[in-house]
């Protein structure tokens, strides 16, 4: 849809307070996505992309607010507090009935990580990993990996935060967890330094999954939102702002 330039400025665009744009993530904001759990630093690949938009929607870094929103209230239906949300939301058709979605700002792939002397740690497959007890968040794209991909033989154990998997991998209640992959790299090197990436997953069955942003439904942002989402694809911004904050993410063996 081309949309006349005016259209997407602050002074016509209708947001949740007036002449300020209200970003939504959860807390804790974790890193690499955020940087030291302060969405507003400008620091980390998510608040980087936030204020790109906002800039490209002509909004001033000062005239960004960030609000607390638990990642599973995100995409739930009903009416938001926020213009767009942003916290690693992968775009679905489940989650488009009850919210808009911008474009993909960044593409996903899903990763395993075990402690460095587990037995899965050695896993080369999805097979490989069908004996494991495995972990992910509830609601999750990883969550749903771990169902279909690799169809476990033992049901899941399910988390309401990354911080509790973590936790469940550390103390050896699951064998292995599932996240997406700059997740992945960012536990192994700061958080839990006795796990490793195992591997990640070619791309799932279907389209490449993308992160976008969340808007409420039918929001008249979403168009000029999307927008601008595509003009930092196209002049490369997005691209700089992976290799800037996520670059460690492209290492990591691919699991057949």
């Amino acid at each position: 849809v081309s949309l006349p330039a005016a259209s997407c400025t602050p002074a016509a665009l209708s947001t949740e307070a007036a002449g300020k744009l209200t970003v939504g993530t959860d807390k804790p904001a974790y890193a690499p996505w955020f940087q030291g759990d302060d969405p507003a630093s400008g620091k980390g690949f998510e608040s980087a992309v936030a204020y790109s938009v906002a800039k490209a929607l002509g909004y001033r870094a000062d005239q960004v607010v960030w609000r607390t929103v638990p990642f599973n209230n995100s995409f739930a239906p009903g009416e938001k507090n926020f213009d767009f949300d942003i916290n690693q939301v992968s775009v679905s058709d489940e989650r488009a009935r009850a919210v808009d979605f911008s474009s993909g700002y960044y593409e996903v792939r899903q990763a395993v990580v075990a402690l460095k002397k587990s037995p899965y740690a050695k896993a080369k497959s999805a097979a490989d990993l069908q004996g494991a007890k495995l972990g992910a968040q509830v609601g999750t794209t990883s969550l749903d990996t771990i169902n279909e991909i690799v169809e476990p033989k033992q049901r899941p154990a399910v988390f309401q935060k990354n911080d509790f998997a973590k936790s469940a991998l550390s103390n050896g209640q699951v064998d292995a967890i599932v996240v997406d992959l700059p997740t992945a790299f960012y536990i192994t090197s700061a958080e839990v330094p006795e796990a490793e990436v195992v591997g990640q997953f070619a791309d799932s069955a279907g389209a490449a999954e993308q992160f976008g942003l969340v808007l409420d439904k039918g929001s008249a942002l979403t168009p000029c939102v999307t927008r601008a989402v595509d003009g930092l694809r196209a002049d490369g911004t997005l691209a700089a702002l992976e290799k800037k904050w996520l670059a460690d993410a492209v290492d990591a063996p691919v699991l057949k």
